[in-house]
């Protein structure tokens, strides 16, 4: 088995789950703007020279690997590249003629982010790979440690995002909420299954603050990312790698 701990078929699936999610990211930045078989062809050919390179180096023994970078379920090789990703193809495609600045359904906000919180579960504990580890004799269960860690951090940074909010324009927002949860969510992912749970509510902390200035920057430069993919997923992969090595 290429895990060691699970089925190698099973492995590789999971596996799979990442590199279809992480272009999926990107097509939130450009939206209302790439037709459906240009995103087609777009899809196998930044999974081949962009994201597999990056899973390889990170997480397959590469050079980073071998350097000591640390990426416990896709800080750098999922949220950091699709951020990245989605500043270039803006950058390519250009803004769209009548941006919005109001969601087209807050309620379908609200359910999309939902599940994704729920499904993150599966990201951040799952890659532990093994629900009880065995560390220095004593039982560590690094699946229930990132688990832990990603909801205090989805919660603190979705709290963080809404009070300023609520301090800058005046009234608390759910979309506010909802966004600061996401990106609690990125933040934690590259340090969930590594660091203690009161790091987690520091790194919520700062992924609330830190990606609400960046997509408040964002909006200031009228930067047409419509979904703050580098906002969101980009400044929040990036700054979790970051503070991984601070705790």
């Amino acid at each position: 088995s290429i895990s060691g701990t699970i089925p190698e078929m099973v492995f590789f699936v999971y596996q799979m789950m990442f590199a279809i999610i992480t272009p999926a990211l990107i097509t939130g930045a450009w939206a209302d703007r790439v037709r459906f078989h240009a995103y087609c062809m777009f899809l196998p050919y930044w999974l081949l020279l962009v994201y597999v390179p990056w899973v390889h180096w990170v997480w397959g023994g590469g050079f980073l690997s071998a350097w000591g970078v640390l990426d416990f379920a896709g800080g750098i090789v999922v949220h950091a590249t699709a951020g990245m990703a989605a500043v270039a193809s803006v950058m390519y495609v250009g803004s769209r003629p009548n941006p919005e600045a109001t969601p087209h359904s807050i309620p379908l906000m609200a359910i999309g982010t939902a599940l994704l919180w729920f499904g993150w579960f599966g990201f951040n504990a799952g890659s532990a790979l093994s629900v009880a580890t065995e560390i220095d004799g004593i039982d560590y269960s690094v699946c229930a440690l990132a688990f832990v860690n990603t909801e205090i951090s989805a919660s603190i940074a979705a709290l963080v995002w809404m009070l300023l909010d609520w301090t800058i324009d005046g009234r608390p927002k759910l979309t506010g909420f909802l966004t600061g949860a996401i990106a609690g969510l990125a933040t934690i992912t590259p340090a969930a299954g590594f660091v203690e749970a009161y790091a987690a509510i520091v790194i919520g902390c700062l992924a609330g603050a830190v990606c609400w200035l960046a997509v408040w920057l964002k909006n200031r430069w009228d930067f047409d990312d419509a979904l703050d993919v580098f906002g969101v997923h980009g400044v929040g992969g990036v700054l979790g790698s970051i503070l991984l090595g601070l705790f």
